[in-house]
C-alpha cells in the first residue's frame, strides 16, 4: 500500500453521526472505535464517544474523524487535521519530522500506540495540525 494523504474531521459529540452520514452520502466501509474500547479517558461520560472513525469506499475514498475530548479546546471551521498513513516507517517518520521543524511543533511523539501502529502528531509552522501512521501490519521497520 502506497503512503496515502487523507482528511481527519474534529467534532464536539457528534463523531458517529456525522460520519454514518458520509457513509450515507459516499458509500463504502465505516469502522468506529471509542474510547473505551481504548480505555483513552479516565472521564466516563467520554467512553461511548468516537475516539477514531474511518470511511473507506471502493472507490479510494478515506474519510477519517473523532470526537473532541472534553479537556481539549474545539473550534467549529478549524476542525480539521491532515493523516498521514502507510506501511513505510522511515519515510512517515521523515514526514513527520520536516512537519514539525522550523517552527513546527511535536503534539504526541512518535511511538507505538494502543492498538499496535507506531503513531504521532504534530503542527506545522503553518498551524496545521498532522497525524501520521504507521500500519503495524506491514510496516518495513526504520533504519
Amino acid at each position: 500500500m502506497p503512503t496515502v494523504l487523507n482528511p481527519y474531521i474534529s467534532f464536539r459529540d457528534n463523531a458517529r453521526e456525522a460520519m454514518n452520514f458520509y457513509q450515507s452520502v459516499f458509500g463504502g466501509e465505516l469502522t468506529l472505535s471509542t474510547f473505551g474500547e481504548f480505555q483513552a479517558s479516565e472521564d466516563p461520560a467520554e467512553a461511548e464517544k468516537i475516539m477514531h472513525a474511518m470511511l473507506t469506499t471502493t472507490q479510494g475514498l478515506v474519510l477519517m474523524g473523532a470526537d473532541t475530548p472534553n479537556g481539549m479546546e474545539y473550534h467549529p471551521g478549524s476542525s480539521i487535521s491532515i493523516s498521514l498513513s502507510g506501511e513505510v516507517e522511515v519515510e512517515l517518520r521523515g514526514y513527520y519530522q520536516k512537519l514539525s521543524a522550523d517552527g513546527g511543533a511535536v503534539t504526541v511523539p512518535m511511538e507505538k500506540a494502543p492498538w499496535g501502529d507506531v503513531f504521532g502528531m504534530c503542527t506545522d509552522r503553518f498551524g496545521v495540525s498532522w497525524l501520521v501512521n504507521v500500519n503495524a501490519a506491514q510496516a518495513t521497520p526504520a533504519t
